[in-house]
């Protein structure tokens, strides 16, 4: 495409109605050799301006405000013929005059694209998105919804309107009246993000509103389990059987990894033998959809089979008799107090104990970790290993001896 000839001035014009005093600012969009013109909406005396650069004289404070609001309208002029030339459309002053004013454009709204998104990733469930994934995205179609009617004591707003004080106010609200922590912040605010990077590949956003805007994760302390502290749940016998249930169960996931949802979905038939012969469980993380093969300890092998003749295992549609999360959640903090365990003892600290006390901490390499959690990539795993005195001590234990 041949370069046109392409030209912005701003100058003063008397308005129809007022023929004396002040004139209004306009700026002329000229295009090969065609031009339209555009009131600034704003007034500015003839004898405070200089029309050989088109900006107002002088160093007062208004007249640096005109010409930092003038800058601003030429910077949004280029930023439309860009626009136009991305999305392949012909650059004329008709053009940039009807996208700087909104004129034929469709107005696009946050909540209604944010909508359109969430439903694809509905239409695509079990095929690239796991139901979790879906969950989170409704969850923050649901505070963006919030937010919103928060700030600006409205239903949705014109995408147009997104920009830093807009996510800054996000982030603000995120963290101060729906009390969430930093990383749960930055978590929606990634999912937000998302949505703007679809306005911006479309062309419906110039710029995007998360630049020079920090989002950056704080490392976090996972709590996980002791040796000593699994050998003390292992042999306490608890009054309740639903006590003894909930434990063993919690003692599977340490011994696996596995997460909640995953123990409580797992079937006989993702129980099969592996390529060294012993039992292997061959699943899906719900969470993330990615493959999970994982060799059985003798000790998750003692727990499938203690529960075998359960009710609610006898046909292998459930391999454990698991309750619901809430409930499981609210078994183990009555088990921590038992063994008095002073740790906020929940099913996901399971899983960090296979990480850390059952695995790494045993010398079982970081890259097979990975492989069994389910974990996309290494440094999802890498954490773990960072809060392993005990590891440490095992690696610097066997230099020792190859030193001696």
């Amino acid at each position: 495409m041949l370069e046109k000839s392409f030209g912005l001035l701003f100058f003063l014009k008397q308005s129809k109605k007022n023929t004396t005093g002040d004139k209004y600012v306009y700026l002329r969009i000229t295009v090969d050799g065609k031009s339209k013109d555009l009131s600034t909406k704003r007034l500015w005396s003839q004898k405070r301006w200089n029309a050989n650069i088109g900006r107002a004289n002088g160093n007062k404070e208004e007249d640096r405000t005109l010409n930092a609001y003038l800058d601003s309208l030429h910077h949004k002029v280029l930023q439309a013929k860009k626009q136009l030339i991305d999305s392949d459309k012909e650059v004329t002053s008709e053009a940039l005059k009807n996208l700087l004013l909104g004129i034929g454009e469709k107005k696009r709204m946050i909540l209604e694209i944010f909508q359109e998104h969430n439903d694809r990733v509905e239409a695509l469930l079990d095929k690239e998105f796991a139901y979790g994934t879906l969950q989170r995205y409704r969850t923050s179609l649901d505070h963006t919804r919030s937010f919103i009617r928060w700030k600006y004591n409205m239903e949705d707003i014109d995408i147009k309107s997104l920009d830093y004080d807009f996510i800054s106010g996000y982030s603000f609200w995120l963290r101060s009246i729906q009390n969430c922590s930093h990383n749960t912040t930055v978590k929606y605010l990634a999912n937000f993000k998302k949505i703007v990077l679809i306005c911006i590949k479309n062309g419906w956003l110039l710029r995007n509103p998360f630049i020079q805007f920090k989002m950056v994760k704080k490392e976090v302390n996972r709590v996980f389990l002791t040796w000593h502290e699994i050998q003390t749940i292992t042999n306490k016998r608890f009054a309740t059987d639903r006590l003894n249930h909930v434990r063993d169960i919690f003692l599977f996931s340490c011994y696996t990894g596995l997460a909640y949802i995953d123990v409580k979905n797992l079937s006989r038939n993702q129980i099969s033998k592996g390529i060294d012969g012993e039992q292997w469980i061959y699943t899906h993380r719900q969470k993330t959809d990615s493959p999970t093969r994982l060799p059985l300890l003798p000790k998750a092998l003692e727990l499938i089979e203690k529960y075998r003749d359960h009710p609610q295992c006898k046909d292998g549609t459930h391999v454990l008799p698991v309750l619901s999360n809430q409930k499981m959640n609210s078994y183990l903090k009555e088990i921590a107090d038992v063994c008095e365990i002073n740790k906020p003892l929940t099913f996901h600290i399971a899983r960090h104990t296979f990480a850390t006390t059952i695995t790494l901490a045993n010398g079982v390499p970081i890259e097979t970790v990975s492989k069994m959690l389910g974990h996309k990539s290494l440094k999802q795993t890498q954490h773990y290993a960072k809060i392993l005195d005990t590891k440490i001590s095992f690696d610097m234990q066997a230099l020792r001896e190859k030193l001696q």
